[in-house]
């Protein structure tokens, strides 16, 4: 089946964009619930490699994601002032939420270098996080991890110290994580282990009657392998899937094994499209009628551009593997991300 959307336009401006979409009341329940979406990123602002191609479009992309079944957006966070916007974007409207975190590429920028510094940047997160947990904006900490594959950013050492900071914030915030792990073989999931799981793990060993549970996590943007996959199911983690979970058959494999009931779904947008070099493309039936940034036409998807609409895309993907149908896989993860994010429902104020 071919899906093509229009919208219709709604007069988008730059600074105004985020304030023109008002609060309304607990919509129609969707299909699905995209767990990591960067909303905040300047292509949806029309910026495209620091060129102006197009009007901001985030309305309309907002628009064609509700017209194409979606349930709940959580707005990524990656910076201390990019989580401060994601909270005051997912403030205008009760399918949106948001996480608070720095991204292991970011820790250097973002903490500073001197024990003042870093005390000043997890102040700052927890005032984000107090604000945005009032009325359940904030469904998690993240995006927190680390990355290996990009140590231009961020070297190693400074990488594990934003993560374990990050982690003890979780704990006292009682947050899920929404974990970034790129080629980190197995340090990060030592890490959580260590700083995170460590009191579960010794009450467990200890036969005691009661374990504060954590309130667990999810590791998205998965691409390793299945052992890896399986150390964090064991953990109580989820994992989450996208269009870089699925572009080798060795990634569809992995998918293939891993449990419907720990799986999450998310787009990444507007990275990780599902491109038809890839392993997974084949399993892809929905199809959004796209131009490129230079020819943007309004009510079209742009080319390169994910948008939380394409999550259909990476589910069908999913039930293609699994030979199951896309609903079940729809219903499964919808459910497993209320389950993870609290129900993901608005709090009256």
């Amino acid at each position: 089946t071919t899906t093509t959307t229009t919208t219709t336009p709604s007069d988008p401006t730059k600074d105004d964009e985020i304030t023109k979409r008002s609060p309304t009341s607990i919509p129609t329940t969707g299909t699905y619930v995209d767990i990591g979406a960067n909303l905040l990123d300047s292509m949806y602002q029309g910026s495209y490699r620091d060129k102006r191609r197009h009007d901001p479009d985030l309305n309309l992309v907002l628009d064609r994601a509700w017209s194409n079944h979606l349930d709940r957006i959580i707005i990524t966070g990656g910076t201390i002032q990019e989580s401060r916007d994601g909270v005051r974007l997912a403030k205008t409207d009760p399918r949106l939420f948001a996480t608070v975190g720095i991204h292991p590429t970011r820790c250097s920028s973002e903490f500073g270098e001197t024990d003042a510094e870093w005390e000043a940047c997890l102040e700052g997160m927890r005032e984000v996080i107090r604000e945005g947990m009032v009325d359940g904006t904030v469904v998690a900490l993240g995006e927190l991890g680390m990355d290996y594959a990009r140590l231009h950013f961020c070297d190693v050492e400074t990488q594990k110290r934003g993560f374990i900071a990050q982690l003890q914030l979780a704990k006292e915030m009682n947050l899920p994580l929404f974990i970034h792990n790129r080629e980190t073989g197995t340090d990060l999931l030592e890490i959580l282990k260590e700083h995170y799981y460590r009191d579960d793990i010794d009450n467990i060993n200890n036969d005691m009657q009661s374990v504060a549970k954590r309130a667990g996590g999810v590791v998205h943007s998965f691409d390793d392998t299945l052992e890896l996959a399986q150390q964090f199911l064991d953990l109580g983690l989820y994992i989450g899937i996208n269009g870089c979970s699925l572009k080798t058959s060795d990634n569809l494999q992995v998918v293939k094994e891993l449990p419907l009931d720990r799986l999450l779904i998310e787009t990444d947008c507007p990275w990780c499209d599902i491109r038809a070099s890839h392993a997974g493309s084949e399993y892809v039936k929905t199809k959004f009628t796209t131009k490129t940034e230079k020819k943007y036409e309004t009510g079209c998807c742009v080319k390169g551009r994910y948008e939380p609409c394409h999550i259909v895309q990476v589910a069908e993907v999913i039930a293609g593997v699994k030979g199951i149908s896309v609903e079940e896989v729809a219903g499964a993860s919808r459910k497993n991300a209320y389950t993870l994010f609290g129900g993901l429902v608005k709090l009256p104020q």
